[in-house]
């Protein structure tokens, strides 16, 4: 009984109706996937190795426009704001303009969102420059007046980081002195020195 009701009710709408219902239909089950799909997959990280010193301002490629996730969204919210509007008694091209403005509406206020949600991570790129005036511990002995490198752990943005140091002291710098950062030589040696003043 319940088949034929549905089966009367669709041969009963227009194609016009049919098209909007299909779409409406159609993309919420793929959001409806896709949302599943997020939900049990999460953020998983599959970079590995260590990129402390050779990537230094990597800041992404932010929220994109164009992607999969906009266009089941767009046309999600789209095919169910046009079935509204005509079945509340609108023309098919105002329906399908209101359904247009929605859709676009709902991309725009997710990439917003988006975007106000990148701003809250931290980069766990190392940007060296955030070790100058911190103060380190020799790793490997550093020779004097930059005769070579030497090694320090420093703790950089909430984590410990093994990086190459010179020094411009008359003296070497044994192993477990505490050191001062100075400078930056370059993108991967810091500039030491064993006065903490």
């Amino acid at each position: 009984m319940n088949l034929l009701n549905i089966s009367s009710w669709w041969q009963s709408m227009l194609v016009f109706e049919k098209t909007l219902w299909v779409i409406a239909l159609l993309f919420s089950l793929l959001f409806l996937v896709q949302t599943i799909i997020s939900f049990a997959a999460g953020d998983a990280d599959m970079a590995g190795g260590d990129a402390d010193a050779s990537v230094m301002d990597d800041d992404g490629t932010g929220h994109q426009f164009f992607t999969i996730k906009n266009l089941i969204a767009f046309f999600t919210i789209f095919g169910w704001t046009a079935i509204a509007c005509y079945k509340g008694g609108l023309s098919q091209i105002l329906s399908l303009g209101i359904g247009f403005v929605a859709g676009s509406l709902m991309v725009l206020m997710m990439g917003i969102l988006f975007k106000s949600m990148s701003k809250l991570k931290q980069s766990g790129t190392l940007q060296i420059r955030n070790a100058v005036g911190v103060v380190a511990e020799t790793y490997l002995f550093i020779p004097p007046a930059r005769g070579g490198f030497g090694k320090i752990h420093i703790k950089v943005q909430g984590s410990l980081h093994e990086l190459q140091a010179i020094t411009d002291d008359p003296e070497k710098i044994p192993t477990g002195k505490l050191v001062k950062v100075v400078g930056l030589v370059n993108d991967s040696v810091l500039l030491v020195t064993s006065n903490l003043s």
